[in-house]
């Protein structure tokens, strides 16, 4: 079925304990990482969406609950900040994961193409390419064994523009704004059609589109968490590996016999 944002903004608050609901998430995600690390899994999580639609919430709280000594996040720029002397690509080759890790990506390769396509950099054929390019680079990782986790946050406009209103207002918080974040508002309608068009030529099999309702805060941050979780149990294995030759052994300390009198 075509992705449609629209049907994801209900922005219902969470029905329950969602403090609660977080820990428990953030256990079940600290489990499956162990399994990821033990198991020599690799993975890379894509966190696409709106300015002001819950990704840095949803990170934060992924973040806190897992070993970071086992993954990477890479906030990436927009297209006026790709280096033109490469393929377009090469800058995410050289942040794959290893074995065990995963790579988050805060944005990511989508951010360059649909950027371009929005304000007419990339004519058809053009466009065309750059999803043919994006589906086998995700395709080349699937089949090196490794998962692929694309997350969208999607928010509406009114509810947008009333957080980055929020965030205007906030002594330290409007510091972070920038130009991109405010001249975005006025593309919004252009930009929609442009993200619904890459749903349509990159929700492949082996690399789908999870969209995220983030109207409301704590829900979208649960739901992303369920979704990163739920895709994460398909792909990890439930049980440790066999114990073998790679397993530590620790030697046993002798026992002191008794003292004789």
């Amino acid at each position: 079925m075509p992705i449609e944002l629209t049907e994801f903004e209900r922005g219902e608050p969470f029905n329950g304990d969602a403090d609660a609901a977080i820990a428990s998430l953030q256990d079940r995600l600290a489990r499956l990482q162990t399994s990821q690390i033990v198991h020599r899994k690799r993975a890379i999580i894509l966190l696409e969406g709106w300015i002001a639609s819950g990704k840095r919430t949803a990170l934060r709280r992924l973040a806190g609950a897992w070993d970071p000594s086992h993954y990477s996040v890479h906030t990436v720029g927009g297209a006026d900040e790709g280096d033109d002397e490469r393929h377009w690509l090469a800058p995410f080759w050289s942040r794959l994961p290893a074995a065990g890790d995963t790579t988050i990506f805060f944005r990511s390769w989508y951010r360059r193409i649909i950027e371009q396509r929005v304000f007419g950099k990339a004519n058809d054929k053009v466009w065309a390419r750059a999803c043919d390019e994006v589906n086998e680079f995700e395709a080349q990782q699937r089949d090196h064994g490794t998962l692929v986790v694309k997350l969208f946050f999607h928010v509406s406009a009114e509810r947008q523009l009333e957080r980055l209103n929020e965030r205007r207002e906030d002594p330290w918080e409007q510091h972070l704004l920038t130009q991109e974040d405010v001249s975005g508002l006025g593309h919004r309608d252009r930009i929609a059609e442009v993200v619904h068009e890459t749903f349509r030529n990159t929700d492949t099999r082996w690399a789908p589109w999870t969209v995220i309702d983030g109207n409301d805060m704590t829900s979208g941050t649960i739901s992303a968490l369920t979704a990163i979780a739920d895709i994460y149990q398909k792909a990890m294995p439930a049980e440790p590996p066999e114990v073998g030759e790679k397993v530590v052994q620790f030697r046993q300390p002798k026992t002191s016999e008794p003292s004789r009198a």
